[in-house]
């Protein structure tokens, strides 16, 4: 029982602190994602050290910082997007540090600080995209769209785990993740697709249509998402990310699946606009 308090608790405050940020002011906004950011970095770089490597800790972080507030700023319309060439121009550079660094396998050291800022710093930044283009207006804050991006997400988790854990049975992909099964995936499904109509009538800055086509991008993408991470820890022998959020995991357990959705959903947007 007391586990099972532990985790709603901080599943509760998990969703209080993201949704808060998200809403109330883009400021707001930038400090927490840009802080969850820097959180699911640090775990990206302990899990590579506790593996041996010796990522770039120090560069990683000032990249994805950089790379993330220039986007802001751009999707706000205080900047053009031509500056985010500076942090991803740093990369290059990884390659150079590691030369006067001295540590060993230096190429794993490379391949895990350039990791950190494809996998992390990006997709997170893209959620300022969602933010500032919600409204078709890029100057104007419009948080709703990633919200209903977000809460769509959750409730397909929340689904996939409360089907899996009473009827799964035929396991999805039993070499990286025995615990999630066909049946939690048809469950969270559904969800996910009632949540999308939820969005459609709350949301209506979005057709209903566009929801729909959201929602399957978070099933499909939110699951590869998981699986990827499952297939990391499994490769660095590692249970969880982190200890952060009992009976969760760390921050990067929380934000696998977002990750590989804010990228697919931002590029549906983009392509399709929003209608």
């Amino acid at each position: 029982m007391k586990p099972f308090i532990a985790r709603s608790l901080s599943s509760l405050l998990f969703v209080i602190i993201v949704a808060g940020g998200m809403i109330f002011h883009p400021i707001l906004f930038a400090v927490v994602f840009m802080t969850f950011t820097i959180l699911c970095l640090l775990e990206l770089y302990r899990m590579a050290a506790l593996a041996g490597s010796s990522p770039q800790k120090v560069t990683g972080i000032l990249s994805a910082i950089l790379f993330f507030l220039i986007f802001f700023a751009s999707s706000a319309g205080y900047l053009s997007y031509k500056y985010l060439l500076i942090p991803v121009l740093m990369q290059p550079g990884v390659f150079v540090a590691e030369l006067y660094r001295k540590k060993p396998d230096p190429g794993a050291n490379t391949a895990y600080t350039i990791l950190g800022f494809v996998y992390i710093a990006i997709p997170m930044s893209l959620t300022s995209y969602l933010v500032f283009s919600g409204s078709g207006q890029k100057e104007i804050f419009y948080p709703w769209v990633l919200l209903g991006v977000t809460v769509i997400l959750w409730i397909y988790d929340a689904g996939a785990y409360l089907i899996g854990t009473a009827l799964g049975r035929h396991r999805l992909f039993e070499r990286i993740s025995p615990k999630k099964s066909w049946e939690g995936v048809i469950g969270g499904t559904v969800a996910a697709l009632l949540a999308a109509v939820g969005c459609g009538l709350l949301i209506p800055v979005l057709a209903l249509n566009t929801w729909l086509v959201i929602s399957l991008l978070v099933i499909i993408f939110g699951t590869f998402g998981d699986l990827v991470e499952s297939l990391l820890k499994r490769s660095l022998r590692i249970k969880d990310s982190g200890r952060w959020i009992p009976g969760h995991g760390g921050f990067l357990d929380r934000f696998d699946s977002y990750l590989f959705v804010i990228p697919a959903v931002a590029a549906w947007l983009f392509f399709f606009g929003f209608k």
